[in-house]
């Protein structure tokens, strides 16, 4: 009997080694069943920590008591570190880090600029030094992990140096334990950095323009950084969103736990059904070795990338929701049906939205936004001709940028009409541009944004344009790359993919004018519902078919290393766009029978995706509304479905690496 205790009490302590033990081949993900064995035991304690739904006569919640909110706030800030360190390793010490410089910094600015209010004046100069001090904490500990190679990667080309990224954080780590533990050969990127460095970032920006009050106790803001479920990838919270949570009592209504329970099988389907089994069979092939699929399998492998990130980062956003919801949080909506979008300025309204209204609150505004520039503008334009330099290793291109730059600027000072379009076009491309080098320390993830920010552009003139104007201008520039198509052979990929898109357009705008002066001629538009849905299809199927171009280069520059990254991803994204654009060897119809289930599974999962929103929401409140019993049978149904599409090997969201 001892021996067998003995065996019990030995098993339970390497059970509990386990659980507090980092296995970085085994991160904690959403898609482990780990991971819900590790929930079930977090929301049991949350429960009993929660406390109770206490109303008033209004209806109204009620503010928990202060020792109850710590209590709660207190044990999720514990579980949350737990849950990090389980993802990330001792890289949680620098969550703990950003946590404790930006609370106590928050708070200072907090007290002086009170004391310049109180004194009568509007700013204080030493709360903007303190905010300074902040955001180059934040920023400098993200581009240290994040752009160190990408930085001296531009340093080396520019001076032709050979400069050697070392690792300081571990090459200290080894001196203070006096012995080689950690590799100083290499910087890992932490799990989410980026996320939760935006995150206090927004905080300290909040408190100073007088948004939010700093929060008074530690373990509540280190809640508000590190909740679990949003932590290593979004959506980004705004503080003036989530702080007022957190002094809120804890519920849970009937309908709001089968919504939650719906948003998280939403997003287990969306990752293990269709991002998971579309990369591991198709997709994750055809980008390793582009040369050995035909130009069909680069173009279908594009597209199924386009909807995969989505399915991928979209799935995770779900279960962060429905996580949230099941304790009593509420988290932003960061995806709405992004390639319904009909124009590139849409879809950026529908895709990652915490991101881009990050971005428009705290640099696009900044920089001047539609109203006017500054420094920030021209030091940005600066970093871009550098960036251009870099990229094509001639100065004159360096040249040209900076020219298109400065005429820019001068037609706009010489047109005072238009000058804030101008200045809201350079604003947003500028703004594009930092939001694609934030995904990744690559010049790939640079030009994605570029593309973005021009697409933008081209659509904002666009739309300003009578269809015979559209028709005059395309048809210039299908000139062009047919000319360019003939004369410039070492780029004739690119020309000939660019050529089918435009000529494409042009095609579609001269039925569009010729069907306008079809009814101009008659007393009544013939068919209005049926012209009205054509435009919408047409304009999401081109908006939807530029996203996935520029995908191209977003995907080359994704799990990379960084040391090698700018020229690995560059490579790869050539070797697409030249299958893509020459002579296509196979047919089309003997891929599709080959990878049918793939098709398939793209073709179902898009069809979803364009289903009416009114609809989404009609089946996801019938699921919600389903009795207990009912609903569990469901679950387990769905949850049988959902693990045979589990892969060998657990696939990380995509996101993970930003």
């Amino acid at each position: 009997m001892t021996i067998e205790i003995q065996d019990i009490l030995i098993l339970i302590k390497e059970y509990l080694l386990n659980i507090f033990a980092f296995d970085p081949n085994s991160p904690l993900l959403f898609t482990h069943f780990r991971f819900w064995a590790f929930f079930a035991v977090v929301f049991t304690g949350f429960s009993i920590v929660a406390g109770s739904l206490h109303k008033n006569r209004s209806g109204a919640r009620l503010h928990l008591p202060g020792w109850r909110r710590v209590l709660r706030n207190g044990y999720l800030f514990l579980i949350s570190l737990l849950f990090y360190y389980k993802t990330s390793g001792l890289f949680v010490g620098l969550l703990i880090l950003v946590t404790l410089t930006d609370f106590f910094l928050a708070r200072g600015i907090y007290r002086f600029r009170q004391k310049a209010i109180n004194k009568g004046h509007e700013k204080s100069k030493m709360a903007l030094f303190l905010l300074c001090l902040s955001v180059t904490i934040d920023l400098g500990i993200l581009c240290y992990f994040k752009y160190s190679y990408f930085f001296a990667d531009i340093v080396n080309q520019i001076f032709g140096t050979n400069f050697q990224v070392t690792n300081i954080a571990a090459r200290l780590g080894n001196h203070i334990i006096g012995r080689p533990f950690w590799s100083v050969d290499r910087i890992v990127l932490p799990v989410g950095i980026s996320f939760y460095t935006f995150q206090v970032i927004s905080y300290t920006a909040d408190v100073y323009k007088g948004l939010v009050r700093p929060v008074r106790n530690i373990l509540d803001f280190g809640f508000y950084v590190s909740f679990f479920p949003q932590l290593v990838a979004g959506p980004i919270i705004k503080a003036s969103d989530f702080i007022p949570q957190l002094y809120r009592r804890y519920a849970l209504s009937r309908t709001q736990f089968g919504i939650a329970v719906f948003w998280i099988l939403n997003g287990l389907t969306k990752k293990i059904v269709m991002s998971d089994y579309l990369a591991v069979n198709f997709i994750d092939r055809v980008f390793a070795n582009p040369q050995l699929f035909s130009g069909f399998e680069n173009l279908a492998a594009l597209f199924a990338y386009s909807f995969q990130v989505y399915a991928d980062f979209s799935g995770y956003t779900d279960i962060a929701i429905g996580l949230s919801l099941m304790m009593g949080f509420y988290l932003p909506q960061n995806f709405n049906s992004p390639y319904k979008a009909q124009n590139a300025r849409n879809f950026w309204k529908r895709w990652h939205i915490s991101l881009s209204r990050w971005l428009q609150t705290y640099l696009y505004i900044p920089l001047g936004g539609n109203r006017n520039i500054s420094f920030g503008t021209w030091f940005w334009i600066c970093v871009i001709t550098i960036a251009a330099l870099i990229l094509s290793g001639s100065w004159i291109v360096a040249v040209i940028v900076l020219a298109i730059a400065l005429a820019t600027v001068i037609t706009a000072l010489r047109s005072p009409g238009k000058r804030r379009h101008i200045y809201a076009n350079m604003n947003s491309m500028i703004t594009m541009l930092l939001g694609g080098l934030w995904h990744g320390a690559s010049c790939n993830f640079m030009i994605w944004g570029g593309l973005n920010g021009v697409g933008m552009i081209i659509f904002k003139f666009w739309s300003d344009w009578h269809t015979v104007k559209r028709i005059i201008v395309t048809s210039y520039v299908v000139c062009i790359l047919f000319l360019l198509r003939l004369w410039a052979s070492p780029a004739l990929a690119l020309w000939n993919v660019l050529l089918c898109f435009c000529a494409f357009i042009l095609v579609s705008m001269i039925i569009k004018c010729i069907w306008q002066y079809y009814n101009s001629q008659r007393d009544y538009v013939r068919w209005p519902r049926f012209a009205k849905a054509t435009n919408v299809v047409w304009s999401v199927i081109v908006t939807f078919t530029f996203i996935t171009f520029t995908r191209l280069f977003f995907r080359s520059g994704s799990n990379l290393d960084p040391a090698v990254a700018n020229e690995t991803a560059w490579n790869i994204a050539t070797s697409m766009m030249t299958r893509i654009g020459t002579e296509w060897t196979v047919n089309p119809l003997d891929v599709i029978p080959a990878y049918w289930k793939v098709f398939l599974l793209f073709c179902i999962g898009m069809a979803i995706h364009w289903i009416p929103e009114r609809m989404k929401r009609r089946y996801r409140y019938s699921f919600a509304k389903l009795p207990l019993p009912l609903m569990v049978l469901v679950c387990a149904f769905a949850i049988f479905i959902i693990y045979q599409f589990v892969t060998a090997e657990m696939q990380p969201f995509i996101y993970f690496q930003f």
